[in-house]
């Protein structure tokens, strides 16, 4: 073959290889070997299925799962896997080892309450499909006091060196991150705003990092929004106090301090670059439950692939996932940055500084 037969091929193939770019750049660029794509994008499975997707359980029931994969409802329980028929509105068939037919219950507000079996009621025991629907805890104390506690209260010592602090603020270096602070607001689980402002900040290398990944994605016609990143440790210590025991595997200690606290998590989702809006996941943020798990295997087809597709944008540049929490990655230079308890207002005002 001549050379000149060559260079007309690599021409010719010049714009698939541009239009593949998003996906091959995550294997050069990152950490992941994965590409960013997982697979073709599915179809959006139907209102009336998606309100129904989710965990149900009774006193003498095992948790059952109704999800949906390639255009099909599936029941799920002790690790069986059953096809679902829709029979009428609120009417439905399990084919398995032996069929059996449910019917759905609704609130008031039309969302799917339980389902009603032969063998009795499933109550829903996740948060539903409306995102202010999310579990809350009661506070045992007023805010007020609880966070008067946590700030008088010293972060752990820690021994060794660690790098100089960069918090960098994110929309500083790129309008198209979008912020959607709830600790900044009364939508989170304690029902009551912890942060005086509405910021995110993360130290330089992780911030860069998620610039790079946001370009990554905005071609694929999503963009990110960020519900939280750098957290004071007075905040982690408010947390702790306030949650229940039986679920504080889903909020950080504080002796041992939170990797928000070093400027090197962020807890973040997708949002849709053509409605401005956050994109459906198989859990709603902060749910303490198992639909926040990272690998949690119901929701529908559309569902999963957009987490999956967050969490291999963020694992190409070095960020790994919770195993709790399938919104919250850590940045991987996180050991190397300390423990911080400084509060927004001082960190706004050393950025202002600079800038000046």
């Amino acid at each position: 073959m001549t050379r000149r037969f060559w260079c007309l091929i690599a021409v010719a193939l010049l714009p698939c290889c541009v239009a593949l770019f998003p996906a091959l750049k995550s294997q050069t660029a990152g950490t992941s070997t994965e590409p960013l794509l997982p697979g073709p994008e599915p179809k959006d499975a139907p209102r009336l299925w998606k309100e129904l997707v989710g965990i149900y359980g009774g006193k003498k029931e095992q948790d059952t799962i109704i999800l949906e994969r390639d255009q099909r409802l599936y029941w799920r329980s002790a690790s069986e896997e059953f096809s679902v028929q829709v029979r009428g509105t609120d009417g439905f068939e399990v084919n398995g080892k032996k069929s059996f037919r449910f019917r759905a219950e609704h609130n008031r507000d039309g969302s799917v309450a339980a389902l009603q079996t032969s063998a009795g009621r499933l109550t829903r025991v996740d948060a539903g499909v409306d995102p202010n629907h999310f579990f809350h805890i009661q506070l045992s104390k007023p805010i007020e006091h609880l966070r008067a506690e946590a700030l008088a209260a010293t972060p752990p010592e820690e021994a060794g060196s660690f790098r100089k602090a960069d918090l960098v603020e994110l929309v500083s270096l790129d309008p198209g991150f979008h912020l959607d602070i709830r600790y900044a607001q009364k939508r989170n689980f304690l029902s009551a705003p912890v942060y005086t402002q509405a910021r995110a900040y993360l130290q330089r290398p992780a911030a860069e990092a998620l610039v790079r990944i946001l370009h990554e994605v905005e071609p694929l016609g999503y963009g990110i929004l960020i519900h939280d990143g750098y957290r004071p440790w007075y905040v982690t210590k408010l947390f702790w106090d306030a949650t229940p025991t039986q679920d504080h595997n889903f909020v950080a200690d504080p002796g041992k301090g939170s990797r928000h606290n070093r400027g090197c998590a962020v807890d973040l989702t997708l949002y849709d670059l053509t409605t401005g809006k956050p994109v459906e996941m198989p859990g709603l943020y902060d749910e303490m439950s198992p639909r926040s798990f990272p690998d949690f295997p119901g929701g529908t087809s559309l569902q999963r692939w957009r987490r999956e597709l967050l969490r291999r944008a963020m694992e190409s540049e070095g960020f790994t996932v919770n195993v709790d929490e399938w919104w919250h990655f850590d940045y991987r230079d996180w050991k190397l940055y300390p423990i911080l308890n400084i509060p927004f207002e001082q960190v706004a005002a050393a950025g202002d500084s600079r800038r000046n």
